[in-house]
């Protein structure tokens, strides 16, 4: 059995001091994928590089007590990538990978595991229209991820999504339709990167140099809609410009193929799949709380998910842990 746990720290430092090691101690997860590290390598040195242990890999941003996301493990990897290739967004550091590739593992042979930590657009209308570059960028490159090479590539990708898909994955739906996390479009796109895929492309990173959208301007040119230049693959899994047409993800048979594993098993949950609260008033008290936290898998492997579980009996931020057992191994 594989245990995989994903939470937003809101700063390591801080949650270390609410027992965030003593909880990894005892829940035993194989990684913890964890977001919002809000530190830099000299201030994990000598006291967070592991942690009850598991070896921490991690992707820093830039900028001082900001964002940084990072992988906890049990198992050593094979290969360790940091960033996903982006000009914008890599400095902010969003994207750290694992890969666990094992050429005798009959049901997945390679394997990857990822952290990820998606912008938030609250602050405004420019972290908005960088949000939505955000997805532009990301969706191709999990979509060369998971269908270039002569091997198909398993992997689940943990974090926090920012995000709330549908109307049951927060409380006040009603009064939040216009505001950053459930926007149409975000929600669109969450919707596109859920449905159904086509097996014959793959998507690649826009090319270098492209037009980003302007500030303000979404990405997307309908509900659903990305544009990307379909990719044929080699078997080394590096992506060959396969064509100028643009992969439509506005019907089911064109969407991404991933897997909201949470929601495969709990599929009408509502106040316990919450992972987020504010710290306005008495939202965590109340239970007035967002889903924002995911566990999106491939196909193959979110079919061997078991249980999912979000953990809220001690508060190590304002988010809360999501773990979930896969029926394989590492």
């Amino acid at each position: 059995m594989f245990r995989l746990t994903s939470l937003n720290l809101n700063g390591i430092r801080s949650a270390a001091t609410k027992g965030l090691q003593e909880w990894m101690a005892q829940s035993l997860p194989d990684c913890i994928c964890v977001q919002e590290l809000k530190a830099q390598a000299a201030d994990l040195s000598g006291r967070f590089e592991e942690m009850a242990g598991h070896k921490g890999y991690f992707h820093f941003a830039e900028k001082k007590g900001y964002s940084g996301v990072g992988i906890y493990t049990r198992h050593e990897p094979t290969d360790v990538i940091v960033g996903y290739g982006s000009t914008e967004f890599d400095a902010e550091g969003r994207y750290v990978e694992l890969r666990f590739d094992r050429p005798g593992r009959a049901h997945s042979p390679k394997l990857s595991v990822i952290s990820c930590y998606f912008p938030s657009g609250s602050s405004g209308e420019e972290r908005q229209a960088a949000k939505f570059r955000f997805l532009a960028e990301l969706y191709p490159r999990l979509m060369a991820l998971k269908q270039c090479g002569g091997t198909p590539r398993e992997f689940v990708l943990c974090g926090d999504i920012n995000i709330a898909h549908q109307e049951i994955d927060l409380k006040n739906f009603k009064g939040n339709r216009k505001n950053s996390g459930f926007l149409p479009e975000e929600r669109a796109w969450m919707t596109g990167l859920l449905a159904p895929t086509l097996p014959t492309a793959c998507g690649s990173l826009p090319p270098e140099g492209s037009a980003a959208p302007a500030a303000g301007q979404s990405p997307f040119r309908g509900p659903g809609l990305l544009g990307t230049a379909p990719t044929l693959c080699t078997a080394d899994d590096s992506p060959q410009p396969g064509g100028a047409s643009v992969l439509a993800l506005n019907s089911p048979a064109q969407g991404g193929g991933m897997v909201d594993v949470y929601r495969r098993l709990h599929p009408e949950t509502t106040g316990e799949a919450y992972t987020w609260w504010s710290n306005r008033g008495q939202a965590y008290a109340k239970n007035v709380g967002w889903r924002l936290d995911y566990q999106l898998a491939t196909p193959n492997l979110a079919a061997t998910a078991r249980t999912a579980a979000v953990y809220k009996d001690v508060k190590f931020s304002d988010h809360a842990p999501l773990t979930v057992d896969y029926d394989c191994d590492l």
